[in-house]
């Protein structure tokens, strides 16, 4: 019988084969790719000395196909839990060194496994993936290890928040799960997702498409808008994953966390009152309001490339942590389409979801007219917008800067759908349309009755002139409360700051219901 020592030194050496994983050879190839291996990643990732690994002793269950021959420690995935800045998280990393990181029924429920503890605890879970999918040898088993984690997914989903990094292949079935997560993050060249590659593609459709083209970072993140972050390295990877988490609770029954703040509430910024051009057709970057108002300039864009015609993303105001959402003026104009409007309301959601309030910035002349946008269902996707806004709950602060027109000033956290404060600088113009179409709508038959084309232009002049005076300003929607107060552009800031601290105690209930029926 051996001794007490004997005994743990057994369990040294299986902790030692476990962190070996499919052994040196390949985690050396895993690092010629420029990857790091599983462990690696999740001590990166957590706080130094926080990781508590679970089920480093799995093993698989399987006895055909020649597996019952080969078995490894942890089974292809490591588990457990660590801090990230002080504050609890679960975390699984999927392992390409064994069995190319493929899920196995054991595998699944490792990751299940500490699913259910997050959401137990109230935490965050973060998957850190890198698989080639279903272990074949299991067929239906690890179909069901699947749908398994899909379902707690979706059972956590606006409970605690989930974030999944892809740091190489992930298709087929696997894709689903990253999807039903909060936020998905990517890295150049050692990533992809899609659901059938490059070789299914070609023998079903005929269409030849390399697999950065059909899956990598760069079309996620561009046309798809499946990732909402790219990473140049793996490091770069970890980091903007801590980085996102410091904006979230740790669950949808606490609050952000406060970070101290040492820049002053009343910081006044000269350049906002003149950043709006004279010329309402000209551009300018509503990024460069964005980061003149928030703390130390510091932004956190969300989908960055994608549907750039409309900004998102997390930054601070006195410690406190906002969504933001602001239309684009530098791309088509700022207008809304079906892109932007998608893109916009799934983060819109995800604030509320996590008590964040939601600073909105507002330069949107309407919808993008024309067949593509009708036939690709922008009622529908505006109404997403729409919808999102008017049920969300958290405290919503409005800025109008400049054009605010048509269906898309509703759309864009009006007073009417719940705005607690709405704001506007004394270059906003909010109206059913711009002067031009409004005036073809309201004198177009007057005008066609006139003689001389040069009766015509002076006509038409003057009276866009007098719907300028009217309406290019926003003292006619103050007049009636839909605009709280005009305010100073370089004041924003501390405007802004002071609403947030008024609404920190907000409390506003939606009628109860199982859910609702958001048109998706």
């Amino acid at each position: 019988m051996p001794s007490n020592i004997e005994k743990i030194q057994e369990l040294v050496a299986k902790r030692d084969e476990a962190r070996m994983g499919g052994g040196e050879k390949r985690i050396d190839a895993q690092h010629k790719k420029g990857k790091l291996t599983a462990r690696e990643r999740i001590e990166l990732f957590l706080d130094e000395g926080s990781f508590e690994e679970y089920d480093m002793f799995v093993t698989h269950r399987t006895h055909s196909f020649g597996l019952e021959k080969q078995h490894y420690l942890s089974d292809g995935v490591v588990t457990g839990r660590g801090t990230v800045d002080g504050r609890v998280v679960f975390v699984f990393a999927q392992d390409f060194t064994v069995f190319g990181g493929s899920l196995s029924e054991t595998f699944a429920l490792k990751i299940c496994k500490i699913m259910d503890q997050a959401l137990k605890v109230g935490a965050p879970v973060i998957g850190l993936n890198d698989s080639g999918g279903a272990r074949i040898q299991e067929g239906v088993r690890s179909l069901a290890g699947y749908a398994e984690i899909f379902q707690r997914n979706i059972m956590a989903s606006g409970v605690i928040p989930q974030i999944s990094g892809i740091l190489g292949p992930c298709a087929g079935g696997a894709v689903y799960s990253p999807a039903l997560t909060d936020f998905v993050l990517m890295t150049e060249e050692t990533s992809y997702m899609f659901v059938t590659g490059p070789k299914v593609v070609q023998t079903v459709t005929g269409e030849v498409i390399s697999t950065e083209d059909l899956g990598g970072p760069n079309m996620h993140a561009t046309k798809s808008g499946v990732t909402h972050f790219v990473a140049k390295d793996e490091h770069e990877a970890i980091l903007m994953l801590r980085k996102l988490l410091s904006y979230l609770p740790s669950n949808n029954l606490e609050e952000p966390p406060m970070h101290p703040c040492h820049d002053p509430i009343d910081r006044l910024d000269d350049a906002l009152n003149h950043i709006i051009p004279d010329n309402p057709n000209q551009p300018y970057d509503v990024k460069d309001v964005i980061h003149a108002t928030v703390d130390d300039n510091e932004f956190l864009e969300v989908h960055q490339s994608y549907a750039q015609n409309i900004v998102v993303g997390f930054a601070r105001y006195n410690g406190r942590s906002v969504g933001i959402v602001a239309n684009q003026p530098k791309y088509l104009a700022g207008v809304l389409d079906i892109e932007a409007s998608r893109k916009a309301a799934r983060f819109v959601r995800c604030c509320d979801a996590f008590n964040i309030p939601i600073v909105t910035f507002v330069d949107v002349p309407g919808f993008l007219p024309g067949s593509a946008q009708e036939y690709g269902g922008i009622i529908t996707h505006g109404a997403k917008l729409l919808f999102a806004y008017g049920e969300a709950t958290v405290p919503k602060i409005t800025i109008t800067l400049r054009k605010s027109y048509g269906g898309a000033h509703d759309v864009m956290s009006c007073k009417q759908l719940r705005g607690d404060v709405n704001y506007a600088w004394p270059t906003a113009e909010i109206a059913v349309m711009g002067a031009k179409g409004a005036v073809e709508v309201l004198e177009g038959r007057k005008i066609r009755e006139m003689e001389t084309e040069e009766e015509k232009m002076q006509y038409i002049l003057e009276k866009e002139q007098e719907y300028l005076e009217k309406f290019a300003n926003p003292y006619n929607a103050a007049r009636y409360g839909y605009i709280d107060d005009v305010i100073e552009p370089r004041n924003t800031r501390f405007r802004i700051i002071r609403s947030l601290e008024t609404l920190a105690t907000k409390k506003e209930l939606n009628p109860p219901k199982k859910h609702s029926n958001i048109p998706l």
